[in-house]
């Protein structure tokens, strides 16, 4: 067992598959000499050369573009997108090639590619470089997305990522590079799909994923020295989503809250809150609540930006406010 970064997870994850399978290759813009604009691919092109880390003009439709083909003749690229915010100029290949060869051409071709991309405010980027936009690609079908909040999940995701058949979108958090955790020497490649109960209790279940499972992790934490007993499911994966865990996890402590980082309407939260009403509305106590950011372009000012981002204090208030709402039904 290591500990290490979210970062260096990511960092290791990609060496010991480009070390095991040497179709994977890496392409992107500043990956190689720069080694990154978040310093994950540090060493690999002194280590790969040139032909398996390909820098790339900026141009994200077109090296994007690339790496399809690539895929579809047997490689498995791993495109590194500078910010989820500029895979918006690659949309019409992620979302018209990679998500849909597959099914147009009766599974005579596959696409296995990874497209991993940081997203997320609180950087002061601004608000067209601090938006978490994975809604757009968990809303297709063909694409697979994950969004690991741990160092541990970083490293197994990403494995299972580039081993997966289908395009798959790895979200990282600009907000978790740093973080650090335990990490198995030994870790196997996570199941997709699969979201994991990260901590069990039995007074309320809070839903989250990336940045903000960490911060329910935090919430519970902070509150168990109050009595509350919170129980926390960590997606792991938007699609596909693990609608069971979240249902069974609800039945058994019958409230919810769902915490996100994204915009609250028609976000990922309102797709949770929907399948906790379809499996679980007979054993809920309190209305489910979502805890989301401000529906505003992410202010550039650090207090604003600050006020806009859903917070710790909101994910316990609104975990407070729905127990007192089941206390009073009582």
């Amino acid at each position: 067992m290591s500990v290490i970064s979210y970062r260096q997870a990511l960092h290791d994850a990609l060496r010991s598959e480009m070390l095991r399978d040497e179709d994977v290759f890496l392409i992107g813009e500043e990956i190689g000499r720069f080694e990154g604009s978040y310093k994950i691919t540090a060493g690999m092109l002194e280590e790969f050369g040139p032909k398996r880390v390909r820098d790339t003009p900026i141009a994200e439709e077109g090296f994007t573009g690339a790496a399809v083909g690539a895929a579809m003749l047997g490689l498995r690229p791993v495109v590194e997108i500078m910010t989820i915010n500029f895979s918006l100029l690659a949309l019409d290949q992620i979302v018209n090639h990679a998500a849909k060869i597959y099914g147009m051409f009766g599974g005579q071709a596959r696409v296995p590619m990874v497209i991993r991309t940081p997203g997320g405010g609180g950087q002061q980027l601004g608000a067209t470089h601090s938006q978490n936009i994975e809604l757009y690609y968990a809303f297709v079908p063909g694409m697979k997305v994950v969004a690991p909040a741990t160092p541990a999940d970083a490293k197994a995701l990403m494995l299972a990522a580039i081993r997966d058949d289908d395009p798959v979108l790895v979200l990282e958090n600009l907000a978790l590079y740093n973080t650090v955790g335990e990490v198995p020497d030994d870790i196997e490649p996570a199941e997709i799909g699969k979201a994991k109960v990260v901590r069990r209790g039995a007074d309320i279940t809070v839903v989250a994923y990336s940045r903000m499972a960490v911060v329910a992790m935090q919430a519970a934490e902070q509150l168990a020295a109050e009595g509350i007993d919170v129980e926390v499911v960590d997606l792991r994966s938007l699609r596909p989503l693990d609608r069971d865990t979240v249902i069974d996890s609800v039945r058994s402590t019958n409230c919810a809250v769902v915490l996100e980082d994204d915009w609250l309407t028609y976000g990922i939260g309102a797709e949770i809150a929907a399948t906790i009403s379809d499996g679980a509305f007979d054993w809920l106590d309190a209305p489910v609540r979502r805890v989301a950011m401000a529906e505003v372009p992410m202010p550039y000012a650090k207090s604003l930006e600050l006020a806009a981002l859903p917070s710790l204090e909101d994910a316990k208030t609104a975990i407070r406010e729905t127990l007192d709402a089941v206390a009073r039904r009582r």
